[in-house]
């Protein structure tokens, strides 16, 4: 699907930036408690101040990285390659512990320190968010920033909120793996070299199957993995 061509009144735009939110809000559960953390040893006056300059300095970033990854997409097997990544980084969501440890991000008690150590944890973190965010936008700048801008003040305001339902109800984890899975499957079909190499009907007819298959695949290799991996409690 070209999205360049969507205009605002179209519901896949719509659709489309909703799906960057729901993606940002699932991938960033890590990060919000990273942000938590790091400004846990301010003073409260300044919490709220650290919280929302770190969560500022972290959406610039990742708007800039955001746009390099897109513009990189458009070359010959990126996107293939990028949805490989997606299916890892979606069943390492299912598989992987969520919880953070406190004693593995530094807290400061100064609040530039803390704004610093947000942005840098919130980059490095991020790789998922990026490609993930990239490969629903394609080639729709104003519609990756747009998701980016809506969602992250969400997830930085809403961080235990996100947490919390992440902790209480792990089917939506699994929700959001799936939905990776989704968009794993749309971005591999939609490859420069598949382009050039079958006609574009039928990749128009193989977008949803490709992408069914992708979500089926991480659920699947999610499941796989978690039940031939020992119980901790035993």
């Amino acid at each position: 699907m070209d999205i360049s061509s969507i205009s605002i009144v179209d519901p896949r735009m719509w659709g489309k930036l909703a799906e960057i939110i729901a993606l940002n809000i699932v991938l960033s559960g890590d990060n919000a408690v990273v942000i938590a953390l790091a400004c846990r040893a301010l003073a409260p006056a300044q919490r709220a101040k650290g919280i929302a300059l770190g969560a500022g300095v972290a959406v610039v970033l990742r708007v800039v990285f955001t746009v390099l990854i897109a513009s990189l997409l458009n070359a010959p097997f990126l996107r293939i390659v990028g949805a490989g990544l997606l299916i890892w980084i979606a069943v390492k969501l299912i598989i992987e512990d969520e919880g953070q440890d406190e004693s593995s991000v530094a807290a400061s008690s100064k609040l530039w320190k803390a704004v610093q150590t947000v942005a840098i944890a919130d980059i490095v973190m991020s790789l998922d968010n990026v490609l993930a965010i990239a490969a629903v936008a394609k080639d729709s700048i104003p519609l990756l920033v747009a998701g980016l801008i809506i969602s992250i003040p969400l997830i930085v305001l809403g961080a235990s909120l996100i947490t919390n339902l992440l902790t209480r109800f792990p089917i939506l984890v699994w929700a959001g793996a799936a939905l990776l899975g989704w968009v794993a499957g749309e971005m591999f079909e939609s490859d420069p070299w598949l382009a050039g190499q079958f006609s574009a009907e039928l990749l128009h007819k193989l977008e949803y199957p490709a992408a069914i298959l992708g979500a089926l695949l991480v659920v699947g290799l999610g499941y796989l993995i978690k039940s031939r991996r020992p119980d901790p409690a035993h």
